[in-house]
């Protein structure tokens, strides 16, 4: 039974730099935002929070959805992306947590820089999100309606 894979991602910027990941994914050296899966039993916006602190060791705060994204990779027939992209403020960084599995370092990274490596992202979503974002897209987060939690639990981490 085919469905789509929900996954969120985290667009942060500070000082005109953006917080990305360089991971490893076959032998290559790829760029994405911290992202990751929806687990079972767990809303949105806690699970961005969630793979924010495993894949960067930053605390994350999301106040806005930039936009939601569908992408299938041509290579890979029957697979199919949902990405939840928010922005937000940076809490602080965790010193010495350990980050997840594939993943070499977070790095902060200008928007020229980031252009300038597009051979390495991960996918088309992570330029994609960037531009949304500075183009001003926000979304409340009011809009995602979770019914398996209270509305006042929707941001908790």
């Amino acid at each position: 039974m085919w469905k789509p894979n929900a996954t969120v991602a985290a667009v942060i910027e500070r000082d005109g730099r953006f917080l990305l990941v360089e991971e490893r994914i076959l032998g290559a050296r790829k760029l994405n935002q911290p992202a990751g899966h929806l687990e079972a039993g767990e809303g949105l916006v806690a699970a961005c929070v969630r793979e924010t602190l495993e894949e960067s060791a930053y605390r994350f705060k999301p106040t806005a959805l930039v936009g939601i994204y569908q992408w299938s990779p041509p290579e890979r027939p029957g697979l199919t992306y949902l990405r939840f992209a928010f922005c937000g403020d940076v809490l602080g960084h965790v010193a010495g947590h350990t980050l997840d599995d594939g993943i070499e370092a977070a790095v902060w990274l200008g928007y020229d820089e980031i252009v300038a490596r597009q051979a390495e992202h991960r996918s088309p979503l992570l330029l994609a999100c960037i531009d949304d974002y500075l183009a001003g897209c926000r979304y409340p987060l009011a809009l995602l309606r979770d019914f398996d939690r209270p509305a006042s639990t929707l941001g908790a981490a």
